[in-house]
């Protein structure tokens, strides 16, 4: 009988060492953006009680928790911000001294080799909890512009060495890019939201930054989840505009997103994992469910696979020490 003629796959896959000298895809600490949330005030360290080792922090115990952060060689943070108090305007996000323009200058200060993103948006300092101007009802798009524009204009100041603007209005790019530029800081980078879905994952968030909305939603300027030709058009304006990167929100279920825009555009691209990912792996492995670290180094290695140069993830800490071990 003539022997069978078939490809022997496996052959690659017979030990560790021989599986991972063919391996394609590695995560690297270098990939992590560590996300922060400051409070006002002085030891402050309050848990998130939807997202399990997840803490708003006032700016000392946030210079502990860099502290750890930068020594297992995390690169980059990104900040958000929770105001004692809030508008309508949400005059807090551009004020020189809001929450987040202190935590900016304060990590410069004591990490000036960390590169800090400011979030750049309206929700967590409106007493509506939109991200833009409400009248009559609706979230007004040209004139959240100006304030946007000043918002990142004021954190440039404080030091930051990225804007992240994540609030979905039309032309926020492009607004932002001309008061940059105008205010002196050509040098400062972008990395826009660009591709930013009304999703459901992002519940555990609005606690942490108690950004949610006081009426309606989100969805008349975040993108519809089911949509994917859009995100080429949301991404083309940006990079027009003068994004420096492009960013996909969430991660988990667009894969295809980060994909796409990987293949059709030549700009860093970022993946968020966000909060409601990150709470549903807690949940189940705190439940004794599921491996945490394997099913988390699983899951951002197919944010890396699919396209992600950098991935945006609550995990940062937790996988920065995994790959130390």
């Amino acid at each position: 009988m003539k022997e069978l003629q078939f490809a022997r796959h496996r052959r690659l896959r017979q030990t560790a060492n021989l599986r991972a000298m063919v391996r394609e895809t590695h995560l690297h600490v270098e990939d992590f953006i560590y996300p922060v949330f400051v409070v006002e005030g002085e030891k402050k360290k309050n848990e998130v009680a939807s997202m399990p080792g997840v803490y708003q922090l006032s700016l000392d115990y946030l210079i502990e928790d860099l502290a750890e952060a930068v020594d297992l060689g995390i690169k980059s943070v990104i900040v958000f911000g929770v105001p004692n108090e809030k508008d309508e305007v949400g005059s807090q996000a551009y004020h020189d001294h809001g929450i987040v323009q202190k935590a900016i200058r304060k990590i410069k200060e004591t990490f000036p080799d960390l590169v800090v993103i400011a979030d750049t948006c309206l929700c967590q300092y409106t007493s509506h909890g939109h991200c833009g101007i409400v009248e009559e009802g609706k979230i007004l798009n040209d004139p959240t512009l100006d304030l946007l524009a000043k918002t990142a204009v004021s954190q440039a100041k404080a030091g930051a060495d990225i804007i992240a603007p994540s609030n979905m209005m039309d032309g926020f790019v492009a607004a932002i890019r001309y008061a940059l530029d105008e205010a002196g800081f050509t040098h400062v980078p972008i990395m826009s939201y660009a591709v930013k879905y009304a999703s459901a994952f992002y519940g555990p968030f609005r606690d942490a930054a108690h950004s949610s909305p006081k009426f309606g939603d989100r969805k008349t300027y975040q993108m519809d989840p089911a949509n994917r030709l859009e995100a080429f058009r949301e991404a083309e304006s940006d990079t027009l505009e003068g994004a420096d990167f492009l960013m996909v929100k969430p991660a988990l279920s667009y894969l295809d997103i980060i994909r796409d825009l990987k293949n059709h555009f030549h700009l860093p691209i970022v993946a968020y994992n966000v909060s409601g990912e990150y709470s549903m792996v807690k949940a189940a492995a705190q439940n004794g469910w599921i491996d945490e670290k394997a099913v988390v180094l699983e899951m951002l290695t197919s944010m890396k696979r699919a396209g992600a140069d950098l991935i945006l993830t609550y995990f940062a800490k937790d996988v920065a020490r995994w790959l130390k071990e």
